[in-house]
């Protein structure tokens, strides 16, 4: 995938121990990305925890308005039951945007060196990897089905399948878009996006689902969970199905063009932070003006999500940009490398350790109990600095798990 260079030197300056085709500010904007993924649920339990004071735990609007800034912070670290966006709901389709934009780097110089045969091969590759990973993730097996009283092995609905995890999705869109990557042209991608974006919209606006008196945006009810609702083994019984893969490839899409854009040596890097700023903030607005008429839903990835979350990637990756690769102020920034060099590993061990369980060794007990109100906040600190130092050993060792 490209040649390695030299770890950050004495004078703390990075440079990343990765491809050369890497953006410095891309594998920052990863690992922030990152650490939302994997530290933002015990955060949120924490902020809860100071917000409730001892009493009641945030459930509704008017229990978040005297809670303070930790329940404004838990408020948007908690994903919306249905409609609705805060800050936690950007996170996910904002690495699918990241993928997108890394596709275009590692992919383009494959194709050009080796041809389209082993690109081929790569994305087949690493989508059945990065699948079989997220089953794994996700317990498998071991969740899928369930034994009944009579003996029978039944299928297992619950809430969260383990068919349709973050890595599950991730990995179809870096399929579709990778495969519609190297056949098209830009105006056809674009063309792609603008189809896919129009039809979804178009589907769940107008039609209805077999049996239902008119077409709905309800959970459960609209179109797209009927179509998942047909898909073995799966029956649709999460709602953030694979018929939203569709649109979430939209998003990788937007990825896509970014990495165009930063390509482009007719434009002025300046001017690429501006063309992705502007160009974001009118997105976010267009895609809350569509929202009026087709919700903005993450459980149904609709379009208009598509445009706000896809816009607020554009505006952090330009502002990224900017800070990093522009004006050179880097070190700041490298524990971010740390995270953003090697995403796959801390997913994955954020499964199988429990940090929160390790931090708990050194600040949990009677000094968690000394700082009362804010002692699951330092453990939930504590932990993540044991995943940096953990990511910055790996890197320094240049230790990376790829698929």
């Amino acid at each position: 995938m490209g040649t390695e260079k030299e770890a950050p030197n004495k004078n703390g300056d990075v440079k990343a121990v990765a491809p050369s085709w890497r953006l410095t500010s891309l594998d920052a904007l990863r690992g922030f990305t990152m650490l939302w993924i994997i530290g933002s649920d015990n955060l949120y339990e924490a902020l809860n925890h100071i917000a409730a004071k001892g009493g009641e735990p945030i459930k509704d609007l008017a229990v978040l308005a005297q809670s303070g800034w930790a329940g404004f912070l838990a408020n948007q670290l908690k994903h919306r039951s249905w409609e609705g966006f805060v800050y936690y709901d950007l996170i996910f389709p904002m690495f699918v945007f990241i993928v997108g934009v890394s596709v275009v780097f590692s992919l383009q110089k494959m194709v050009a060196k080796e041809g389209k045969a082993a690109a081929y091969k790569r994305i087949f590759k690493r989508f059945v990897l990065m699948f079989l990973l997220g089953v794994f993730y996700d317990e498998g097996v071991a969740l899928l089905y369930k034994v009944t009283e009579s003996g029978a092995i039944d299928y297992n609905e619950f809430d969260e399948n383990v068919l349709c995890g973050v890595l599950q999705r991730l990995a179809l869109c870096y399929l579709f878009t990778s495969l519609l990557f190297i056949n098209l042209k830009p105006k056809a991608l674009v063309g792609v996006f603008v189809a896919i974006m129009i039809g979804y919209w178009a589907l769940l606006t107008f039609v209805p689902a077999p049996g239902a008196a008119e077409a709905t945006f309800a959970r459960g009810e609209n179109i797209s969970h009927w179509i998942d609702k047909q898909l073995p083994p799966y029956y649709g019984t999460d709602p953030e199905g694979y018929f939203s893969t569709f649109p979430a490839v939209c998003s990788c899409l937007l990825g896509v063009f970014a990495a165009f854009l930063i390509q482009n040596k007719e434009v002025s890097a300046q001017r690429k932070v501006m063309i992705m700023v502007v160009g974001g903030v009118l997105m976010i607005v267009a895609g809350y003006v569509w929202g009026l008429q087709f919700p903005v839903i993450k459980r149904l990835w609709t379009s208009s999500y598509v445009l706000v979350t896809g816009g607020y990637s554009f505006v952090l990756l330009g502002l990224f940009y900017q800070v990093i690769d522009i004006w050179n102020y880097q070190k700041w920034c490298i524990p971010l490398i740390w995270v953003g060099a090697n995403p796959l590993t801390i997913y994955m061990a954020t499964n199988m350790v429990d940090f929160d369980a390790i931090a708990k060794r050194f600040v949990g007990g009677p000094v968690e109990a000394s700082l009362g109100l804010y002692g699951p906040l330092t453990v939930w600190f504590v932990s993540m600095l044991i995943c940096f130092a953990l990511l910055r050993f790996l890197y320094h060792r240049k230790i990376f798990l790829r698929v």
